[in-house]
């Protein structure tokens, strides 16, 4: 079998049938969407319907659903996620029929040295967020540019933009597996640095690393945003040899948010320095003194991008936030539901200070913890994270990739949660947690769905 490590290029099929085995994927739909408007004969499949599917299939891309190997007779090129493994019956088609296959992160590498000028944002947390509010910056400000963001944003109908030329292309730059490493960036943001991923990096140490050899990747003149609030991402900054610049809340950022204000509904406020000097005030449509931060990161990009300062304003003031960050689900028997995709003790400690602001009577906080390694690893963290939450409830375990090999079980995180003061409770299923807020949530009361696995699915539920 030919895989990209034998040196194959996309431009090798240009004009030719590339197939996308899980195109439903975030990252892969807008993949699919570049390589289609670029001229390639463009189809794939996925498990299931979503959004997506029905996007692509909009766009003129056949999407088969249910995966088979017959879906990928005539195809030039496999295009895969690392959720698809060999065994899959279209990689296995592929491979015993001399099909070559390209990784996701491969594709998106490649796709980078076609433009001029790249942005690759990364970071542990927020590069989401930051990417699509540097997205609505540029359309703002009237710069052409295509956008890949691994999200489901409202004003891309997806997560990608296709712009009319090669000059410039701002990713997500993704830490998980190295994958950012496969890119070709010109101009970089490192938002934050934390302990995720541990079941790849197994340190802190490995993820600095890696962060490290991404900073390498800039050429000599290459620009490089960090937050100065992030002490290891001022040592990388400080390392780097490269020109950069910082943003962030303390008194030593180059481009610095203070005077934070919330209005009635929780969204902030704040005003905008450069050098010292003032540059101006901007409120958010979207909650949390993190999505301030954000804000700053994307500003520091946009600007870098000569886009003016009153479109980032208007850009900011118009700003929703992506499908599964801080997503209003509805309000039922006067009960307000909300999901974020947080999965790291960091992001839900910042969700739920967002959720402090927000009018509530209450906070409930449902935390579906996913993979068992991840639980193991940051139990301590889980145990302290919760505090602007009035009662934690706790489902069983999310497996994700893994097996349960009795690393740690829900009753483990119920009892760290428990031991930091914090009314915690271990109830098995989701229907376990639905009984218990029929029997004691209240009106104006807020529940807060966290995590990566199923959640997000299960809250719906819980609200029928």
């Amino acid at each position: 079998m030919k895989t990209q490590d034998d040196g194959l290029s996309i431009r090798d099929f240009t004009g030719k049938t590339v197939f996308f085995s899980g195109i439903g994927g975030c990252s892969m739909n807008g993949l699919a969407r570049i390589l289609h408007a670029k001229g390639y004969r463009v189809l794939g499949s996925d498990r299931s319907e979503s959004n997506y599917t029905q996007k692509l299939r909009q766009d003129g891309i056949k999407v088969f659903i249910g995966q088979r190997e017959e879906n990928v007779r005539g195809a030039d090129l496999l295009v895969y996620t690392a959720a698809v493994k060999p065994e899959n019956p279209e990689r296995a088609y592929a491979a015993a029929h001399g099909i070559p296959q390209m990784d996701r992160a491969t594709l998106l590498g490649q796709i980078t040295r076609e433009f001029r000028r790249v942005v690759g944002i990364a970071g542990c947390h927020g590069k989401t967020t930051i990417t699509s509010m540097v997205a609505l910056m540029l359309e703002y400000g009237g710069v052409e540019s295509t956008v890949h963001v691994g999200g489901d944003v409202a004003f891309l109908e997806g997560g990608t933009r296709v712009g009319k030329d090669n000059e410039l292309f701002v990713t997500e730059a993704c830490e998980y597996v190295e994958s950012f490493l496969k890119l070709s960036p010109t101009t970089e943001v490192i938002h934050n640095i934390d302990d995720d991923h541990l079941d790849y990096y197994g340190d802190i140490g490995h993820i600095y690393d890696a962060f490290s050899r991404y900073v390498a990747l800039l050429p000599d003149d290459g620009m490089l945003f960090g937050c100065a609030d992030d002490p290891m991402v001022m040592q990388l900054l400080i390392e780097s040899n490269r020109p950069w610049a910082t943003y962030g809340f303390g008194p030593d950022a180059h481009l610095r948010g203070h005077d934070v204000a919330y209005d009635q509904t929780g969204n902030p406020s704040f005003g905008c320095s450069v050098g010292g000097e003032p540059l101006f005030t901007a409120s958010l449509n979207v909650p949390g003194r993190h999505n301030v931060m954000n804000a700053l990161a994307a500003i520091s990009v946009a600007r870098h991008l000569k886009v003016p300062d009153d479109a980032i304003v208007e850009a900011l003031g118009a700003y929703t936030l992506t499908r599964r960050r801080f997503e209003h689900y509805g309000t039922v028997n006067g009960i307000h539901y909300y999901h974020d995709y947080a999965h790291h003790p960091s992001e839900i400690e910042a969700c739920l200070n967002a959720a402090k602001h927000t009018p509530h009577n209450r906070i409930w906080c449902i935390f579906q913890c996913n993979s068992y390694s991840r639980g193991k690893t940051l139990f301590d963290k889980y145990s302290r994270c919760f505090f602007n939450a009035d009662f934690v409830l706790v489902p069983d375990i999310y497996p994700g990739r893994e097996q349960d090999k009795g690393l740690i079980h829900a009753r483990d995180l119920v009892r760290g949660i428990s031991g930091s003061g914090k009314p915690c409770e271990y109830l098995p299923t989701f229907e376990d947690i639905r009984a218990h807020l029929l029997k004691y949530a209240q009106p104006e009361d807020l529940v807060l769905g966290v995590g990566s696995g199923d959640v997000y699915i299960q809250l719906r539920t819980i609200m029928e």
